[in-house]
């Protein structure tokens, strides 16, 4: 009996003490979750400050970057600008023109048309003549210019060369960028508010890893900009300066550009003729008098085997003739021989 009583309280004392080990070790895990609660808060907290410092690279058009200028450009890559917009930015049209004319007056031409250039405040992009070379069977010239004018004196410059040369074909194409212009014009001013905006993140980063992934972001939107400018300022300058192709060829006669009546093309045609017989004889005239130095080498040669030819032909006519007289003369002189013997 004592002993059951004894187990008994002993197994009475020992249950309080499981319960305070019980107690102390919930007591623990509650201040271990605690504690890393306030960890993942602390850093998520600290992601936040990364994400915000470095926000621009997922999405350069944030709308707290720029909301006005991220409301007006599109998830498809271009801007969101109404046609009233467009409507309100002077057009920018890109005017190109493709000219070929004859000239009878080749260098003074050339002259003329360097001349009005400078005077309408353009300049000869590229140049190209060609002087003609007997070589190729074609002597006359020609050239190819190249020719940058300001956009508001186009028409002038082209009434202009046509007054002093003939016109053969004219070829004039109107581009339309004033779109592209705009959606360039738009994005860069994104990109100049996520620029400043970075330099402003930059400024109070704390961390290595967020000035570098500010500074990383920040190198590509300048690149962006810059490029940006780029196309903006060619744009600019072949809308400002028109592109002039002008092919000049030099002729004898000029060809006409008007519709001829029936007798005017007959005597157009007769006078052609003319001409090219004329043109035939003078041509010839010309090629016999180069090639003179040639034909003279050969009437030497030629008179030269001539007299050599006949003086060979001399010489063997005589030692044939000699040698007949000597064979007379041998039977002469045997017949007079045989007929001493006879007598």
């Amino acid at each position: 009996m004592e002993n059951r009583k004894m187990t008994g309280m002993g197994n009475f004392n020992f249950r309080p003490g499981l319960v305070l080990v019980l107690i102390l070790l919930l007591g623990m895990m509650a201040a271990g979750c605690g504690a890393a609660s306030k960890s993942a808060a602390t850093e998520t907290a600290v992601q936040d400050n990364c994400s915000e410092a470095a926000y621009a690279t997922d999405d350069i058009y944030s709308t707290e970057v720029m909301p006005e200028a991220a409301a007006g450009y599109t998830e498809e890559g271009g801007t969101g600008a109404s046609v009233v917009q467009v409507q309100d930015v002077q057009r920018k049209l890109i005017r190109d023109v493709n000219l070929e004319v004859e000239t009878e007056t080749f260098e003074e031409l050339l002259s003329t048309v360097g001349e009005k250039t400078r005077n309408l405040g353009g300049y000869i992009e590229e140049s190209y003549t060609y002087n003609g070379s007997n070589y190729y069977g074609k002597g006359t010239r020609n050239a190819n210019l190249t020719i940058r004018i300001p956009a508001e004196k186009l028409d002038e410059f082209l009434l202009a060369v046509g007054e002093v040369s003939n016109v053969i074909s004219r070829n004039e194409s109107v581009t339309d960028v004033t779109l592209e212009y705009v959606d360039l014009e738009s994005h860069k001013k994104v990109l100049l508010a996520e620029q400043e905006r970075l330099l402003e993140l930059l400024e109070k980063a704390e961390t290595i890893e967020d000035i570098i992934s500010l500074e990383s972001r920040l190198s590509q939107v300048r690149y962006q900009i810059e490029s940006m400018e780029a196309q903006l300022r060619t744009m600019d300058n072949r809308v400002n300066y028109s592109t002039v192709y002008l092919y000049i060829n030099e002729v004898a006669k000029l060809t006409p550009v008007k519709e001829q009546t029936v007798w005017e093309k007959i005597s157009t045609g007769f006078a052609s003729s003319l001409y090219n017989v004329g043109e035939g004889f003078v041509n010839f005239g010309i090629g016999f008098i180069i090639f003179l130095p040639y034909l003279l080498v050969w009437v030497i040669i030629i008179v030269v085997f001539t007299l050599l030819l006949k003086l060979l032909i001399k010489c063997a006519v005589k030692k044939r003739q000699k040698k007949i007289k000597e064979n007379k003369t041998k039977e002469k002189h045997e017949t007079e021989q045989t007929e001493a013997k006879e007598k």
